[in-house]
């Protein structure tokens, strides 16, 4: 009986160590979430942001919006705006008045709103982790880990409505103690018709410094 335990104990944690790596429950809810992102043209959102991280005693919240267009997008915080058209990267400060411009290089944007709903098919493994039941709503939770080991991510955590696919939440983990947190707070589909939005529009923000990094 020992030596029939210790034959299977390798195939056990070989079945274990596949099964959470590329779990095909945690695959199904993603494919879901993600073909049901496809039937829109845009989105706007509104969002809660949390950053955390104990040993450096940090705890920031604020609200957000957020507004998504094909591969472009627009992401608005009390403090800063990030404008993203596909080609330019506009980053701009309120306090300071000021506008960094860059090139978009999507190789260096880790994390961005048009992602997010895709990431999972290229460089991670994925596990689904349990439900979880708030105020009548079932949210499917799925923990992704990147192949890579550089990525300054080491985990990411989406929260997904059983009902409708849609992402409730999703919480970045980084290798210094970071931890991101964003929960949607409304969701509208299909309700952007052009590219206006995406675009650093000067004259909205009287003496603006501008610096050209491109």
């Amino acid at each position: 009986m020992k030596k029939i335990i210790l034959i299977l104990l390798p195939v056990f944690f070989i079945v274990i160590a596949a099964f959470g790596q590329y779990d095909p429950k945690a695959l199904t809810i993603l494919d879901e979430m993600s073909n049901k992102f496809k039937t829109y043209s845009s989105f706007k959102a509104t969002f809660t942001y949390t950053l955390k991280n104990a040993s450096a005693s940090i705890n920031e919240v604020a609200n957000g919006e957020l507004m998504v267009r094909g591969g472009k997008y627009k992401i608005k915080l009390p403090k800063m705006e990030i404008i993203n058209n596909g080609t330019t990267v506009w980053n701009y400060m309120q306090e300071a008045n000021e506008v960094n411009i860059s090139t978009y290089d999507p190789a260096d944007d880790d994390i961005s709103p048009t992602k997010i709903y895709t990431m999972y098919k290229k460089g991670y493994k994925y596990t689904y982790i349990g439900d979880r039941v708030e105020a009548g709503k079932t949210y499917q939770m799925i923990e992704l880990v990147p192949e890579d080991r550089k990525n300054r991510f080491f985990k990411i955590k989406l929260e997904i409505n059983k009902l409708d696919k849609s992402i409730k939440n999703w919480k970045l983990f980084e290798k210094n103690g970071n931890i991101y947190d964003y929960t949607i707070k409304t969701f509208t589909p299909n309700t952007i018709s052009d590219d206006t939005p995406f675009t650093f529009d000067k004259s909205k923000y009287p003496g603006v410094e501008v610096i050209d990094l491109r």
